[in-house]
Parts: structure tokens; C-alpha cells; sequence
């Protein structure tokens, strides 16, 4: 079983779950219809409490009803509200012909669309218009509402998605809602996530409406929402009698000439996320600015990678690619890892080499962002980002192991799995070099340290990095998320790492 708070479905899979709670849970479909009206009107009225004219725009099906449904609410509460029609009431069926009946006994009049929004009128606006099930882009009116929507200027609060949004890949269907609010029902949509979406959505409130855990076995979640108790479940507290050999060694190597700031900042995320001993390998010249910015990490200046044995021979996990470089240095660097055969966290100029060369293997975890899965799956970072899940997966079955591709929204998976994690923290001041290559110190430290314990393995660590590293920006972004920089995370990775 599995809780709605944490599973994520296809909008197919969330008519399934009203279907089981409509026909054997024996919960009237109407019932449902204005609990999920009841779960947006509080949200709604919390959020904007002095917010007097509504302005509801309803389309013609079973999310328009929940629109008419809202309405009625408003009505009952004493609130001025303006119905706009988008379909003719005259024409709408079951659940939703009933709840546009009860809006009209409680005083409520519709109006048909009249080409614009006159945000004069009303102080927030309700949108009703269509459901999950949009599969087409949009046209005519519904184009045109959506449009008028969005020049408004007025807070528009989504009913389950925002109208235009496509319910499975989060693709803009020619236009959609600009939300402040979405409130979705019943379980979380996989397009709420994906794509376009997380611009569009604003903040996202699930209400399940009172329907029971979901048999995962009947109704597979397609992502799973990584959360702060699978964070603590893989932090333990640790042993009073512990010491440094006891929590790993990783080894760093990367760092070209003019990027030793990128292994410097992977070094010194792998030693604030618990590692017991890191050591850098980088070029010469980079040695003494990274011992003396950071004395805490033992750092090796490498002319050819035979230098690398003994290094390769004492490290735990490695931090292959930041700063790496794709000349002949790097190159023999990047091989002399792979040919180590020890865990493995490959990013940046690492993965441009892999693709480059392409190879399969277990015991490596891989974390491109768009451009980088672009390369690895011979496509451009736009289509990556039209079919993330399609692309995780690809890469996974191309290159084995476990990836990781980065973006509001992180996906973690492994070959053959079918339900990925999702991070949902993160945000926008977090888009600054070195970011990722303070993530991969992360990834590598937790390896070093949990790796051989997680009952998830790879992906579930994987997956604890990347919450620990959104965690972090989140706490450093506090103050404005313009001019954050990647080791303003240093200081919050403690206090995500001890919760």
C-alpha cells in the first residue's frame, strides 16, 4: 500500500483510483466532486482571505462541475461571484449537470464566455476550465479564456491542473494557466511535475478526498516523492565509537587548468556531508589554492594518470568529471577510473566523455542535467525536457547503473526500475555554476558511507543526495535566491544532514 502523499500516477491511473473509490469503495461520484470543491474553497479562502469577488470560469466536464460546485460554496459564504460558461450548461452530463443545478438554486447565473477577463470586477479568479484529460492543444475560446486568463493580472487558482497542461508530461498543450494555486485531488498527476509545469502550477496542494491507500500492486505509482522520513531512515545516528576510516574515503579527480574551483568545491562538499577522508586529484597547478582555501582536504597534484594507482587503490567511491576537461589529460584520467572498478559518481565533462564513448556498467551513478542527457541520448536538452521520465530511463538502459537527471524536479532511477524518485525542493537561485559539482561531493560522501547499507542501493542514496543538496539551496535561499552561490550550501548541509 502506499500513501497519496508520496506517489505520483498518470491521470489514466487517477480515473482508475476514482473508479475503485466511486464503484467498491461505495462513494457516491457527487460526494467526491464536492470534497474535492470543499478541500479547494479552504485552501483558497486561507490563502486569500479578503478576497471578496470571485471570478469562476468553468469548461464542460467533471472539472467544470467541481467549478459550479465552488460557486455554490462561494455563494453560501457570502462572496460575490461571476460565473463565466465556456460550455453550455444546457449540454453538460452526470455529476457536473448536477452540480451546475445546485449552483443555480443557491443563486448562481452564468454567463457565456464574453471574449476577456475584466479584472475589474473580481479579486481572484477560479479556473474550471478543463481536466487532466487534455490530450490536444487548445483553440477557440478555451485558447482565448486561457489567454485572458493569464493577462489578467488577478491570482488564478487552478482546479486539479492548470487548463492547458498536459496531465502526463507537463507539456504546455499551445497554452495553458499561469497558477498561484493548484489543488489536485485524489493523487498527485505525473504532468504536475514534468515539463512546463512547475512554472506553471505555483504552489501545489494535494487533497485525497478520504480515499484510502493505494494497492500498488493494482495501481503501480509511477514516481514516488522522495520526503524528509526516507531522509531520516537513510541518516542514522552514528556510532559513538566511529572514526574517520569508519565513513569512507572519496577520491575527487577532475580539475583541468583554470577549474580547480570545481573539484575544490566537490572535495569540500564530500567532507560537510560526512565523509571520513577526501582526497583531491587535479592538475599541479591546482594544489596550493585548494589546501590553502581548504587545508581539511589532502589534495594530489597528477601529471599522468599513472600517478592515480595509489590514490585509486585506498579510495572508497570516486568523484569523477568536475573541472575534468576533455583533452588528452582528461581523457587518460577518466579511464584510469573506469578501469579502477571501485563506485563511481560521474558528472560534467566525465559525461560528455561517456558519451562520447559510450559503455555499460553497474556500480556508477550518473547525473546529467538537461544538455549532458542530451548528449548521452543523442537528442537536444528541449526534447529531454518534453519526456524526462522517457530520457531517465533510456540512459539507464543504455549505460546501466543509476541516474540521476538534474532540474526543478530531479528524477532518480536504475535499470529496470519502475517507479523513479522525485525531489520536489530546489529552486531557482540554485541555477549558478558549481552547483552540480557540489552535488556530486554530496553523492560520493553518502556512498562512501551508506553505500554498502541502503536497502535501495544506489538510487535511494542517489536520491538522498539530491533531496540533501535541494534542502540545502532551499535553507541558503532564505535571504533572496538572486547572487546564492554554490558554497552558501556549505553551512546548511550540516543541518540537513542532523535532522
Amino acid at each position: 500500500m502506499a500513501e497519496m502523499s508520496q506517489s505520483v500516477f498518470t491521470p489514466e491511473q487517477v480515473r482508475e483510483l476514482d473508479r475503485i473509490a466511486i464503484e467498491e469503495q461505495g462513494i457516491p461520484g457527487y460526494e467526491l466532486m464536492n470534497r474535492a470543491a470543499r478541500a479547494f474553497f479552504a485552501a483558497a479562502t486561507a490563502r486569500y482571505p479578503d478576497a471578496r469577488r470571485w471570478l469562476v470560469l468553468c469548461g464542460g466536464g467533471n472539472n467544470a462541475g467541481d467549478g459550479y460546485v465552488i460557486a455554490r460554496l462561494a455563494l453560501d459564504a457570502g462572496l460575490d461571484v461571476q460565473l463565466i460558461a465556456l460550455a453550455h450548461t444546457a449540454k453538460l452530463t452526470g455529476d457536473a449537470a448536477t452540480a451546475w443545478k445546485d449552483c443555480e438554486s443557491a443563486g448562481g447565473a452564468v454567463s457565456d464566455w464574453p471574449g476577456s477577463v475584466d479584472s475589474g470586477v473580481a479579486d481572484l479568479a477560479v479556473d474550471a476550465l478543463l481536466g487532466t484529460g487534455l490530450t490536444r492543444e487548445l483553440d477557440g475560446n478555451y485558447l482565448d479564456a486561457v489567454n485572458a486568463l493569464n493577462d489578467s493580472g488577478l491570482p488564478v487558482l487552478a482546479v486539479d491542473i492548470p487548463s492547458g497542461l498536459n496531465g502526463a508530461s507537463g507539456e504546455v498543450m499551445g497554452a495553458a494557466v499561469n497558477a498561484v494555486l493548484t489543488v489536485t485531488f485524489v493523487a498527485y498527476k505525473q504532468g504536475l511535475f514534468l515539463g512546463r509545469a512547475p512554472d506553471l502550477t505555483g504552489e501545489t496542494l494535494l487533497d485525497d478526498l478520504g480515499i484510502g491507500p493505494v494497492d500498488t500492486e493494482r495501481v503501480p505509482p509511477t514516481l514516488r516523492i522522495f520526503s524528509d522520513a526516507q531522509a531520516q531512515q537513510l541518516l542514522p545516528q552514528r556510532s559513538r565509537s566511529g572514526h574517520k576510516g569508519a565513513y569512507g574515503h572519496v577520491l575527487v579527480l577532475g580539475g583541468n587548468e583554470g577549474m580547480g574551483g570545481a573539484v575544490h568545491l566537490a572535495g569540500e562538499a564530500a567532507l560537510r556531508s560526512g565523509a571520513g577522508l577526501v582526497t583531491v586529484a587535479t592538475r599541479p597547478g591546482n594544489v596550493q589554492a585548494i589546501i590553502e582555501a581548504r587545508p581539511e582536504l589532502m589534495c594530489r597534484g597528477i601529471e599522468v594518470a599513472d600517478d592515480l594507482d595509489e590514490l585509486l587503490e585506498k579510495a572508497t567511491v570516486l568523484a569523477l568529471g568536475p573541472g575534468l576537461g576533455q583533452d588528452d589529460w582528461a581523457r587518460s584520467m577518466y579511464k584510469k577510473a573506469l578501469a579502477a572498478g571501485k563506485p563511481l559518481v560521474v558528472d560534467a565533462d566525465a559525461l560528455n566523455l561517456l558519451a562520447a564513448e559510450p559503455t555499460r556498467r553497474e556500480g556508477w551513478v550518473l547525473t546529467p542535467h538537461p544538455g549532458e542527457a542530451g548528449r548521452l541520448t543523442n537528442t537536444s536538452s528541449a526534447a529531454v525536457q518534453s519526456d524526462r521520465l522517457g530520457t531517465l530511463r533510456t540512459i539507464t538502459e543504455t549505460y546501466g547503473g543509476t541516474a540521476l537527471l538534474k532540474g526543478y524536479g530531479t528524477l532518480v532511477g536504475s535499470i529496470g526500475d519502475a517507479t523513479p524518485w522525485l525531489i520536489r525542493g530546489g529552486n531557482p537561485g540554485m541555477a549558478t555554476a558549481g552547483m552540480g559539482d557540489v552535488l556530486t561531493g554530496v553523492m560520493a560522501a553518502l556512498l562512501a558511507q551508506f553505500g554498502a547499507q541502503a536497502a535501495g542501493g544506489d538510487k535511494d542514496i542517489a536520491a538522498l543526495a539530491a533531496w540533501l543538496h535541494a534542502a540545502a539551496g532551499d535553507r541558503a535561499s532564505v535571504s533572496g535566491e538572486r547572487g546564492l552561490i554554490a558554497s552558501d550550501l556549505f553551512t546548511e548541509l550540516r543541518a540537513c544532514l542532523n535532522p
